[in-house]
């Protein structure tokens, strides 16, 4: 359990200190936010290292089943949409807005950039926290970071496809969820990926997050950076973009018509008017 609570600690820091920082940013540049983006990028991706570690080693090196990845999963997940409202550190959302004409192409652009820097930034953070080797678990983890195991287990067209029906499935819960109180939706889409995460792990563990799957993949041997472009950027884009198609019927960045959905007048005037008047 040492070691259990060692990770514990290191989730509450890094949660601490992007909350500190999220908040001090707010108060003094309220307008800047890709560097929320940046934050939120960056807390999430360094709680889903420590999550991954756990998943890899700690059965048999701490004694960690399966049922403690899952449950600190869906904490980590839970307490970063509680912390981070209005931020999601996903590419894929922030895309979804420049689709939806809701951002511009300069915010946009920077929040990405803000998105993968936290990534890499957590990534840094995580290599040095191993580095510590403060339980055999994170020992053995920093004698095999240069030698990681890859999360993308499938072909590339099965991943692919993972990575696309996982990510539709998780935008169209966000999109029906969005009107919803915070109390509902931050946990409920926070099992969501829980779930998609535990079904999807033998494929390509179910990101549906571009800059979240650049960190805890793409430094693993196995396949080239296209490769793993095409599973965990293409197939999280082509997701986003049919859900939106899906609950809109359109995407209003490139169609003003709905697509899907015909409108029907409210009223309708009686048959028997209609007639008359046509007779007229």
């Amino acid at each position: 359990m040492s070691g259990l609570n060692i990770s514990l600690g290191y989730f509450i820091t890094v949660v601490a200190v992007g909350a500190f920082a999220r908040v001090l940013l707010v108060r003094k540049r309220p307008q800047w936010t890709f560097l929320t983006e940046f934050i939120a990028a960056f807390v999430l991706a360094a709680c889903r290292l420590e999550v991954q570690t756990i998943s890899e080693i700690g059965q048999w090196a701490g004694g960690l089943g399966p049922d403690v990845t899952l449950t600190m999963l869906f904490l980590a997940i839970t307490i970063h949409g509680v912390i981070m409202q209005g931020v999601t550190g996903n590419p894929s959302v922030t895309l979804m807005g420049f689709l939806q004409k809701e951002t511009g192409v300069v915010s946009t652009v920077l929040s990405l950039a803000g998105q993968f820097a936290g990534a890499q930034l957590a990534l840094l953070l995580a290599g040095w926290y191993w580095a510590m080797e403060l339980t055999d678990m994170h020992m053995i983890k920093n004698m095999m970071t240069a030698e990681c195991s890859t999360s993308l287990r499938a072909p590339l067209i099965q991943g692919t496809i993972t990575e696309v029906v996982s990510a539709l499935a998780f935008h169209l819960a966000a999109l029906s969820l969005h009107r919803r109180s915070q109390l509902l939706q931050t946990p409920l889409l926070a099992l969501l990926l829980t779930f998609l995460y535990y079904v999807g792990s033998d494929y390509t563990s179910a990101y549906v997050n571009p800059s979240l799957a650049y960190a805890l993949t793409f430094t693993c041997p196995g396949h080239t950076i296209s490769e793993y472009a095409l599973v965990y950027w293409l197939g999280p884009l082509v997701g986003m973009t049919l859900a939106l198609l899906l609950y809109r019927g359109n995407v209003p960045l490139f169609f003003t018509k709905n697509l899907l959905f015909s409108k029907k007048t409210r009223f309708r005037s009686p048959k028997g008017k209609n007639s008359e008047e046509k007779r007229k």
